[in-house]
C-alpha cells in the first residue's frame, strides 16, 4: 500500500501525477484526452451546453464534426459526475421526438447496468450465441488504417478516448463480423481507451453489434460511411478497391445455453443495492469509487465533513493496462474533488487500505464493487441513484426489460 500526494488541479499536474505514480500501470505514453477534461466543472459545463434539439436526426452523424448531434456526456455519466436521473431531467421540455430518442439512449445505458450487475463475468462469453473467430486477433488487420474510415475512427479512439455510437458499431462489426476476430479482444481494446469504458455498456454494445447477444449482427459497409461521413471516402487511398463495398457475409451464430439470470434475478439486493441507507455503525470516512466520483455522490453529500478516500487498485490496473487517458481523466476529477474535501489517495488493495476504516459508500452496480464491499463491510451503504430500479423480470432483451421496470417520472 502506498499513500499518494494530492495532485494539483489541471491537465499538466494530472499528467505529471500519472507519470510519477501510475506510469507502470498504463499501456501508452502518458497523455490526456485531446477532447475531454475530467472533473465536476467540466461535467456541469457539458450538461449545461447540451441542447437536445435535433438529437433524433443528428445523433448518428460522424463528419463533419459540426453536424454531430451526440451529447458527449457519456464520460461524465460513466464516472457518476452526472447521473442518469439528472441528465433525464435536463432535457425535459425539449422537442418531443428528440427527448424520446435521447431518453431511449439513457434507458439503454440503464439496461446495460442492470444486465451487467446481474450477469457479471458471464457476459464475457456472450449470452445468446457463440461467434467463432476465424483468425487471431490483430489490431492492424482488424482495423486496417489504410482505410480512411478506420484510420479516422481509431485516431479518435486513441487520442480523445471517445467515439459516437455510429463509429463504435463500425469498428465492432468490421472487427468481428467481417474479419472474424474474437469480439472479446475488440471489446478489451475499446475498454482500454474509452473514457466511458465500462463492462456494462461497452460489452453489451459489442454483443449487440456482433450477434453474440442478439439474433442478428450489424453489417458495416461503405454505405454507412457514405451516408454519415462521405468525406472519408473522398480521401481514402483504397477507395478504388474499397474492401467494404459489399455487405459482409453472415457470420456463423451458434446458440449457446443461456444463463438463468436472463430470465430472473437470483441475487436480489446484491444486484440492485439497498433502497434506503443501511447503517451499521458511525462512519469515519467516505469511500469514493470510480463508479461515483461526483459531488452529488450520496455518501459524500451525507458526510461532507469526513475525509474522502480513493484507492487506485494496483492489481486490477496492472492487469487491465488502460490507456493513460483514462487515469489522467480520473486524476483531474480527484484533484478537483480535493479542492473542497480532505482527500486521501492510495495505491494498493482497496480492502487492505480500508480494513480499519468505518466507511460510508454509495452502492455501485458492478460485481467488483460488491466483492470488495463484502470484505470491507461498510459502516453505511447508500443507494445507487437508479433511473429505473432493477426488478426480478427478464433482461433477455431491451424490450423485455423495459416492460418489467418503472422509470422515474419526467
Amino acid at each position: 500500500m502506498k499513500l499518494l500526494p494530492t495532485p494539483d488541479v489541471g491537465r499538466a499536474a494530472a499528467g505529471a501525477f500519472v507519470a510519477a505514480h501510475l506510469g507502470h500501470l498504463v499501456c501508452d505514453d502518458v497523455a490526456g484526452s485531446v477532447e475531454f477534461l475530467g472533473g465536476q466543472r467540466a461535467a456541469d459545463a457539458a450538461l449545461a451546453a447540451f441542447d437536445v434539439s435535433g438529437y433524433a436526426r443528428n445523433r448518428s452523424e460522424v463528419l463533419p464534426v459540426a453536424r454531430r448531434g451526440a451529447s458527449g456526456l457519456s464520460p461524465y455519466i460513466r464516472h457518476g459526475l452526472l447521473t442518469l436521473p439528472q441528465v433525464w431531467q435536463h432535457v425535459a421540455g425539449g422537442p418531443e421526438r428528440d427527448v424520446k430518442k435521447f431518453r431511449d439512449e439513457l434507458l439503454w445505458q440503464e439496461f446495460a447496468r442492470h444486465w451487467y450487475s446481474r450477469l457479471g463475468a458471464k457476459t464475457r462469453r456472450g449470452v445468446r450465441n457463440a461467434l467463432p473467430p476465424t483468425t487471431a486477433s490483430d489490431v492492424a488487420i482488424g482495423w486496417d488504417r489504410r482505410m480512411a474510415c478506420m484510420n479516422n475512427t481509431i485516431g479518435e479512439l486513441t487520442t480523445d478516448g471517445w467515439l459516437v455510437n455510429q463509429t463504435r458499431m463500425w469498428l465492432s462489426s468490421h472487427w468481428s463480423v467481417r474479419n472474424g476476430m474474437a469480439w472479446q479482444d475488440g471489446e478489451d481494446y475499446f475498454f482500454r481507451h474509452l473514457l466511458d469504458g465500462s463492462r456494462a455498456a461497452n460489452r453489451l454494445g459489442w454483443q449487440w453489434a456482433t450477434g453474440a447477444g442478439s439474433s442478428q449482427h450489424y453489417g458495416f459497409s461503405r454505405y454507412q460511411v457514405e451516408k454519415r461521413a462521405k468525406v472519408l471516402c473522398n480521401m481514402c487511398e483504397v477507395e478504388p478497391w474499397c474492401p467494404i463495398n459489399d455487405w459482409p457475409a453472415n457470420p456463423p451464430l451458434n446458440p449457446i445455453t443461456q444463463p438463468v439470470e436472463l430470465g430472473r434475478d437470483p441475487h436480489g439486493i446484491r444486484t440492485s443495492g439497498p433502497k434506503h441507507t443501511v447503517e451499521t455503525r458511525p462512519a469515519d470516512t467516505v469511500w469514493m469509487t470510480a463508479e461515483s466520483l461526483g459531488l452529488a455522490d450520496p455518501a459524500l453529500r451525507a458526510h461532507p465533513e469526513l475525509p474522502v478516500v480513493f484507492v487506485f487498485d494496483e492489481a486490477l490496473l496492472s492487469g487491465l493496462q488502460l490507456s493513460s487517458k483514462r487515469l489522467v481523466y480520473l486524476t483531474e476529477t480527484l484533484a478537483e474533488l480535493g479542492e473542497t474535501h480532505q482527500l486521501e489517495l492510495h495505491l494498493g488493495d482497496p480492502v487492505e487500505v480500508l480494513a480499519d476504516r468505518a466507511v460510508a459508500v454509495t452502492f455501485a452496480p458492478v460485481p467488483g464493487f460488491r466483492r470488495r464491499a463484502e470484505a470491507v463491510v461498510p459502516a453505511e451503504t447508500h443507494p445507487w441513484p437508479w433511473l429505473a430500479r432493477p426488478s426480478n423480470g427478464s433482461i433477455s432483451s431491451f424490450s423485455a426489460w423495459r416492460k418489467s421496470v418503472k422509470v422515474m417520472r419526467s
